[in-house]
């Protein structure tokens, strides 16, 4: 049935694509762009890119950031003439520049990033406007008869209020200076140079002088950065969570990344191991490919400590792709990707250091060091100590630790390299240690590991990761590239659940080709490719339970993106793929984008995803309970426990809509996704007393509605509603029911107010509907609890203030769980963990109560 519904979907686009190449053919040669940028300088850079062969006059204007442009469409397509502005570092309507591109910019010219093709919240100036303490910045140029701008260095200046404390300007032009209430007059002075004063009308932008035969005179800069904006340019749905966006709690790791987010909830998976997971549409994690600088991230074994494993100071941002994404990327993904991009060693600080502690015990230790060796080499390491040795945190009191206790170390030290001729190189290593203990309060490993005196946890694990990333553009075509991706990993666990044993060993090797080119102009661009995944598992349950399993992925793939002007995006996709367990399988995966008016976007796409399920290692709380273990299949020990493979397609849409609200900018988004299982592994629980395991024998879909406001009501005050509906099904072998342990309903609120003395303040709310829980009615009546959870609400809050003449030096303190919810009774049975009714699987609402913390930063450029 889907495949009949893609391949008429595949018909009629194709067809539509024709039909928009005759119809928005575009035959006027006067455009207006929307181009980021703060200053002459950038005026400079941009109306150069701008006036390829083709191109007639280009004038862009800094007070608004419009580029006028009059152009030949027949010598020169407006694609074009974006891709090269864009390369030279300046976001452009529907293109965004590279970070690469973008971190080579001057000091000065570090504009605020396009948000919906839009430059981000605009202030009207008004004299003396919030005239109070704080610190100005600016640039001082020089401008030659030529056009040409370059930073006057040593340049200075001060107020002509306090002619005593003065300033100079840096290396590149730039200079900060401590402004005080009444003070807008500001002396400029330079060697062979008239000293010149200068009234500033807005003190907290960015101030532009430019000296051009001694006349000084300052040019207004506007504009700021959010730190969480969907882009505008890509045919897939993509927000992107800048460092900024992080910022707003303590983020120490990954599963905490997402704490002022509306699409991704972490959870944690059971109630005594201290293990999280995503959802995302209402599916599981391991639906959703989680990749690091798109290369696989933890996988297989090591997904359900995964999230813990990556601290949240090496990350610079983090794009979330809701329903299916490129085949370039493979073809797990089913429900979405989440991308995280680490902090790079050529444009990262020289020093990062971080450390975090809360009243519950937990201690983090960050530091971050990059350094560049030579003319084209860099290299950079991160380090992440988590230290928790309170053994005695047990909010609901039934004598279990909330949390393990133990030491989680790792790190990653990596090499960049660039020669200015088109080729880049990257590699480096991981490394991660994680030995933690869990149970009841007073277990002891060394006395109680192995017996019946009381129930105890442990899991001691170690991976090592190597990775490799080489590209290639070719100087006489800049649009054509190669790039060839290399990663391989070794994960090793031993572990204990009471009596339980599981231990377990992964290797992983990962090696994708990818080339690109344009056909004809940039309307027409391809990417084609060759990849090859292998899998090495080996798991021991029970001991006398031996899941062994080779597994090699090999496919190509070919990729095709449509673009006849800025309103349409079309991408096709078709991968191949050999799996030396189950054979061949195809992926077909579509993406359109239509922007019919500005402001106004529309996105759609269809595919689908094949993955392999390892039950153990997704799901704990198969080894922390006394639920027996049932796998439904002829031959538990052939292939994958004797389970076929999960197959879904995925189908989506998505409307953005940019608004004017009493003269601020604002956006509202609705989007809805349906996710439907032609097989899956389905988990079952609603016997309390087993957990079975086997192929879907009916119908399991995933509906997700949801809608989002934005909003900046006044000047340095974000805000963001959403509101989230989920239907997940499955036929289970006793009915179809809904998905357990999930909230039909969610609402969140993120409330942020940045002050430019420092101050930060911000406030999360999450409100969580009822989830279904699985029958215990088969239960002694002590061991039953109701079929239904409550609904709560969480709130989260952080203020912070940063100091120092560079502002690089922030101190935070936070609470999280201010609402003091937690679940009562988080295990069943915590009388008798040895006994048949123990049972830490039944987690839906909060493990731990309220939380108080606080932490330092400090960075050295």
């Amino acid at each position: 049935m889907m495949n009949q519904i893609f391949k008429k979907i595949y018909t009629t686009t194709i067809l539509s694509l024709f039909f928009l190449a005759f119809v928005q053919a575009q035959t006027d040669s006067t455009r207006t762009l929307t181009v980021a940028g703060n200053c002459a300088m950038c005026k400079k850079r941009i109306e150069t890119a701008a006036k390829m062969h083709g191109v007639e006059t280009a004038v862009w204007n800094a007070g608004d950031n419009l580029l006028q442009i009059k152009y030949n469409s027949q010598k020169v397509q407006l694609e074009e003439i974006k891709k090269n502005i864009a390369q030279v570092g300046h976001d452009v309507d529907n293109l965004v520049a590279t970070d690469e591109s973008y971190a080579k910019l001057h000091e000065c010219c570090m504009y605020p990033r396009l948000e919906n093709g839009k430059i981000p919240e605009k202030k009207t100036i008004t004299t003396g406007n919030h005239d109070h303490p704080h610190t100005v910045t600016g640039v001082v140029v020089e401008e030659n008869q030529k056009g040409d701008l370059k930073p006057i260095v040593g340049a200075n200046l001060h107020w002509v209020n306090l002619p005593t404390k003065n300033t100079r300007t840096n290396e590149n032009g730039v200079f900060k200076l401590d402004h005080k209430e009444g003070f807008d007059q500001l002396v400029v002075s330079y060697v062979g140079m008239k000293p010149d004063t200068i009234t500033i009308k807005d003190l907290h932008e960015v101030i532009m002088i430019t000296a051009k035969g001694n006349v000084l005179m300052e040019v207004e800069v506007k504009g700021i950065r959010r730190s969480n904006y969907i882009d505008r340019m890509t045919p897939a749905r993509l927000e992107v969570l800048t460092g900024k966006e992080l910022f707003k709690a303590a983020c120490c790791d990954l599963s905490e990344s997402f704490e002022t987010n509306a699409s991704v909830d972490v959870v944690s998976a059971d109630a005594v191991t201290g293990s999280k997971q995503i959802q995302m549409l209402g599916l599981s994690g391991i639906y959703t490919q989680l990749t690091v600088e798109n290369l696989p991230g933890p996988r297989g074994l090591a997904s359900p400590l995964g999230l813990n494993s990556i601290a949240g100071t090496w990350i610079e941002s983090i794009q979330i792709a809701k329903g299916i994404g490129s085949v370039a990327n493979g073809f797990e993904n089913m429900a979405g990707q989440i991308n995280v991009e680490l902090k790079k060693p050529q444009n990262s600080e020289r020093l990062f250091f971080n450390a975090y502690a809360n009243n519950m015990g937990r201690t983090d230790v960050n530091l971050n060091l990059s350094q560049k060796v030579g003319q084209h080499w860099s290299t950079a390491l991160l380090l992440h100590d988590n230290f928790m040795y309170n053994k005695s945190m047990n909010f609901s009191h039934n004598g279990f630790r909330d949390i393990p206790v133990g030491n989680l170390f790792s790190g990653v030290n990596r090499w960049f390299y660039e020669n200015g001729k088109g080729l880049m190189v990257q590699f480096g290593v991981k490394y991660l240690n994680d030995d933690r203990t869990g149970g009841q309060i007073d277990f002891n490993e060394k006395t109680d590991k192995g017996t019946t005196n009381r129930y105890g946890l442990g899991f001691d694990i170690e991976r090592v990761e190597g990775f490799a990333k080489i590209g290639y553009v070719f100087p006489e075509n800049k649009h054509r590239s190669i790039g060839l991706q290399l990663a391989g990993s070794n994960y090793n666990q031993k572990s204990y659940f009471g009596l339980n044993n599981y231990d377990s060993e992964q290797q992983n090797g990962y090696a994708n080709l990818l080339f690109q080119d344009i056909i004809g102009t940039v309307a027409h661009k391809y990417r084609v490719g060759a990849s090859i995944n292998y899998d090495n598992y080996n798991e021991w349950y029970l001991k006398d339970n031996n899941f062994k399993r080779k597994e090699v992925v090999s496919g190509a793939f070919a990729e095709y993106t449509y673009s006849p002007s800025e309103k349409f995006d079309a991408i096709i996709g078709l991968r191949q793929d050999y799996n030396s367990l189950y054979g061949w399988f195809t992926t077909p995966r579509i993406h359109l984008r239509y922007a019919p008016i500005s402001g106004t976007t529309i996105r759609a796409s269809s595919g689908r995803g094949q993955r392999t399920a390892n039950i153990f290692a997704e799901n704990t709380a198969v080894l922390a309970s006394s639920r027996k273990l049932v796998i439904q299949s002829p031959d538990i020990y052939d292939k994958a426990y004797g389970l076929q493979p999960e197959v879904s397609w995925n189908s989506g849409i998505a409307i953005d809509q940019s608004l004017q609200i009493f003269g601020r900018e604002a956006s509202a988004s609705v989007e809805f996704f349906h996710n439907n299982f032609s097989n899956q592994v389905v988990v079952d629980y609603e016997n309390p007393r087993e957990i079975n395991f086997y192929n879907l024998n009916g119908k399991s879909f995933s509906n997700s509605l949801q809608t989002e406001f934005r909003l900046m009501p006044a000047p340095h005050f974000e805000t963001r509603f959403a509101y989230r509906l989920l239907d997940v099904q499955t036929d289970f072998e006793s009915g179809r029911k809904t998905k357990p342990l999930l909230a039909k309903h969610r609402g969140f609120v993120n409330l942020a107010y940045n002050h430019h003395a420092g101050w930060s303040v911000d406030y999360t709310l999450n409100v969580v509907g009822q989830k279904r829980i699985p029958s215990t009615a088969e239960n002694p009546v002590e061991y039953q609890i109701p079929t239904a959870s409550r609904a709560y609400a969480t709130m989260n809050a952080q203020i912070s203030k940063t100091f120092g003449k560079e502002k690089n030096f922030t101190v935070y303190v936070g609470g999280e769980n201010l609402s003091n919810y937690f679940q009562r009774m988080p295990i069943l049975a915590a009388d008798q963990p040895f006994g048949n009714y123990f049972d830490t699987s039944m987690l839906w609402g909060p493990l731990t109560g309220r939380m108080f913390y606080t932490g330092v930063r400090y960075f050295i450029k």
